[in-house]
């Protein structure tokens, strides 16, 4: 048995050098075959034929080993609000100059006309400006986040550019920027939806401003005016634009919750009026002649400058007592009445005159053909004046004090409960 198995065993290198086709043949690639896998022996009861069925294993040749595997794809994510609505946005190369030839537009008042142009800068206002119906054109921002944050519905049709922090930084009137411009076209005041708590609140309540120069006193007048319920807010010739970026700022969203015109002239400002509008001056220069015959203009607190010299006929006076009677004939009689006396009981309208000449000619005519009256805020003696929009949030808020005691008083007699109400300090 011994010697057979030898005789068995020595005829196995035979049949595995007849195997050719197991290695792909010859002894030199058989070797090489060896050194690169494991043989497999064949017990003597296996046909050889069937080991040489086998395949040989597919190894990667030069042409596959210069080709990089692909990555799987990744799963599809659900698609956001920004994806479904269809918006895109495009990064600013180095070298646009968009932000700054829209920057160039909007800084300017005569381009700002032009163009039809404002610029709003900050969430909070261009969302304020959305919400009203206010037609943005192009929103610069520096991180995709700003974007999203606002109603993505009003946004169809925006061209959206993305840039860098630094230049919106360096066009920024804000001490620190949010990282977010938007130029819009210039709002319509008969175009625009205002919020529906403001209308509900409005009141029988105006507010004309005369020659306001100061950007951040019209930024806080259009804000106590919004606060107060005014029903509208008319700027005439010679006002500073509302919509200078400094007014925006001071009016903190103001502008886009009541109704404001601007650029008026006198001529057209009854036309905005409802009909039977009282129009009350702010202005304690009406004192001042009264004042000047008792030598006490101090007592008043005011002493009154020579404001309207420009409207005189004469171009000299020769003597004071000359320069008193051309005064008093040619300035419009107001009576002058105390702020918190009654003088909301019919439509009102409130004149505030500008910082540095107060009120004009044109603003007294108007309040004496209407039969409006002066309305006179007392300070101490020795105070020049009050700030102007000091002055018109004390008129505003008065105007609305009264407004609603009579209301008060008013569903009390409704109600058949007799009630008298005082509506002045005095």
């Amino acid at each position: 048995m011994a010697a057979l198995a030898l005789s068995r065993g020595a005829g196995l290198p035979a049949r595995l050098l007849a195997a050719g086709p197991l290695w792909g043949g010859g002894a030199r690639r058989g070797v090489r075959a060896l050194r690169r896998t494991p043989v497999r022996v064949l017990s003597p009861g296996q046909a050889a034929g069937r080991a040489a069925a086998q395949p040989e294993p597919r190894r990667p040749g030069k042409e596959s080993r210069g080709r990089a595997r692909e990555p799987p794809p990744p799963p599809p994510a659900s698609p956001g609000a920004w994806e479904e609505m269809g918006l895109r946005y495009e990064r600013a190369l180095p070298g646009d100059r968009r932000l700054s030839k829209v920057m160039t537009i909007v800084k300017s008042r005569t381009f700002r006309d032009k163009h039809g142009k404002i610029l709003l800068e900050g969430r909070r206002l261009i969302v304020d400006a959305l919400r009203a119906g206010a037609v943005p054109q192009t929103v610069f921002f520096s991180r995709l986040e700003h974007v999203k944050e606002l109603p993505v519905e009003k946004l169809k049709g925006v061209s959206l550019i993305k840039v860098k922090f630094d230049d919106i930084k360096e066009w920024s009137d804000l001490v620190t920027p949010q990282g977010i411009m938007g130029v819009f076209a210039k709002p319509d005041h008969v175009k625009m939806k205002y919020p529906e708590t403001q209308l509900q609140h409005s009141l029988p309540l105006l507010l004309i401003c005369d020659n306001l120069r100061d950007p951040g006193n019209l930024g806080t007048i259009l804000r106590s005016a919004a606060g107060a319920g005014c029903r509208k807010v008319l700027l005439t010739k010679g006002c500073v634009d509302a919509w200078e970026p400094k007014v925006l700022r001071a009016g903190m969203g103001a502008h886009f919750q009541l109704p404001i015109v601007s650029n008026l002239e006198w001529e057209v400002v009854p036309n905005y009026l409802p009909s039977h509008t009282r129009v009350h001056v702010a202005d304690n220069c009406g004192l001042y002649a009264q004042a000047q015959k008792s030598g006490k203009a101090s007592d008043h607190g005011w002493v009154c400058d020579r404001r309207f010299q420009k409207y005189r006929k004469y171009e000299e006076a020769n003597h004071l007592e000359e320069e008193e009677v051309l005064a008093n004939s040619w300035l419009p009689e107001l009576k002058v009445q105390s702020y918190d006396a009654v003088w909301t009981d019919a439509p009102a309208a409130v004149v505030i005159g500008g910082e540095t000449h107060g009120v004009s000619l044109e603003s007294l005519q108007l309040a004496e053909s209407t039969g409006g009256k002066r309305l006179l805020i007392p300070i101490v003696p020795g105070v020049d004046s009050l700030n102007s929009a000091m002055a018109a949030s004390i008129l505003l808020f008065e105007g609305r004090r009264q407004l609603r005691l009579q209301e008060e008083g008013a569903q009390a007699l409704e109600a058949g409960v007799p009630r008298q109400v005082s509506l002045g300090l005095g």
